[in-house]
């Protein structure tokens, strides 16, 4: 099916075939997720010496681990003899990284520094024969990681997208978000593209239709405009809402740094290509997007509350419940939405309402990365 002449209200949207062809899935990950920054892992959850994370950015398995020195680093998850998976998930080790394999073990930064036999192979280049290092950096309480030889810029990418929403960098530092403690975690398997979830995420056309318990809190938003339409915008409470809660009751203290103008406000960031950024005055809400197939992507959220508030015991399970409500709302509609994708009613794709015109900016983007990486 050709596409007719759009009225000026409407935009086009990217073709159906770029959210379920596993090619276009797989230029994606090449020229998307291992060229730019993936934020990968909470920084406090690898705290420890030795303690250490595997995550997939594209089509790479990651290990980020804390060093001796107290060091964050990041390799890819290959033994350099023949290959093997080193780790998988969580876990903890003493003082080496060792193959189940043939048992080459390497040092936590990454050193070879023991296999059978390397005594008698004296022109063998430990460092030389190390993991492969991946460039890593730390932001918002996080580990970000970068699969490119040459990174982009990350001041620019990450920082840089929460001041341009934001108006400012100064902002979003308010929330303190490296002293901030996760207070609950929940990983969504959403059987849709990565693109779907970006899309909803940046647009409120649908709240009024699927987020009831959102749009009686933040009311502005049942008129179909998000918050990232506007920069520097933060949607303001109900009157008579009290707090950022599933039934509009008083949350908790506010951020220390968080002042009166943004109190009683919520606030959203976008960072390309995976993290959702959500301000409150009382929490955070950190989405880390994991897209595995054309058709399929985990998405781990962070519920985070300021120093002490996870350890007093305080109830955090009215501020949790509002946004898994939104969150599985939301993967509800993506997947709504995917088998579509494939139809010859989507083929040259669909349209965005005047609301939506912004989310064509982000369909710019991710043709530009495709063909100016071609």
């Amino acid at each position: 099916m050709s596409q007719t002449a759009l009225p000026s209200s409407l935009h086009p949207t990217l073709p159906g075939r770029l959210y379920t062809d596993p090619a276009a899935f797989a230029e994606e990950q090449a020229r998307i997720f291992e060229t730019l920054w993936f934020a990968v892992a909470r920084t406090g959850d690898l705290a420890r010496p030795g303690q250490l994370t595997t995550k997939q950015v594209g089509r790479e398995s990651v290990i980020v681990v804390r060093g001796r020195d107290g060091t964050l680093r990041a390799f890819l998850n290959v033994c350099r003899h023949r290959g093997a998976r080193l780790c998988d998930g969580d876990g903890e080790v003493r003082r080496a990284i060792s193959c189940g394999y043939h048992a080459w073990t390497y040092g936590l930064d990454g050193t070879l520094i023991a296999a059978p036999n390397l005594s008698s192979m004296q022109d063998v280049d430990r460092t030389e024969r190390g993991l492969v290092r991946v460039h890593l950096r730390e932001a918002w309480g996080y580990a970000w990681v970068c699969l490119a030889d040459d990174p982009p810029s990350f001041e620019a990418d990450v920082l840089g997208a929460a001041g341009e929403r934001l108006g400012g960098t100064e902002v979003i530092d308010a929330w303190q978000l490296e002293t901030l403690e996760v207070g609950r975690r929940i990983t969504y398997d959403v059987r849709a593209n990565w693109k779907l979830i970006i899309e909803n995420f940046m647009e409120c056309y649908h709240c009024a239709t699927i987020h009831p318990e959102l749009t009686t809190v933040l009311p502005e938003f049942a008129a179909g405009y998000a918050a990232q339409y506007y920069v520097g915008h933060g949607a303001a409470f109900a009157d008579g809402v009290e707090g950022f809660t599933v039934d509009g009751s008083a949350g908790l203290a506010r951020i220390p740094g968080v002042d009166a103008e943004h109190d009683r406000k919520y606030y959203a960031v976008t960072v390309k290509p995976q993290v959702f950024v959500n301000l409150v005055p009382d929490h955070v809400i950190f989405h880390r997007m994991y897209p595995l197939a054309a058709d399929r992507t985990l998405v781990e959220c962070d519920w985070l509350y300021a120093p002490g508030v996870v350890g007093s015991g305080a109830d955090l399970s009215r501020s949790v419940e509002l946004f898994d409500r939104v969150n599985r709302q939301d993967f509800e509609a993506c997947e709504a939405c995917q088998p579509a994708m494939s139809s010859r009613a989507y083929a040259t794709g669909g349209v965005l309402v005047p609301s939506e015109h912004h989310i064509g900016a982000f369909h710019e983007w991710v043709v530009g990365r495709l063909e100016h990486l071609g």
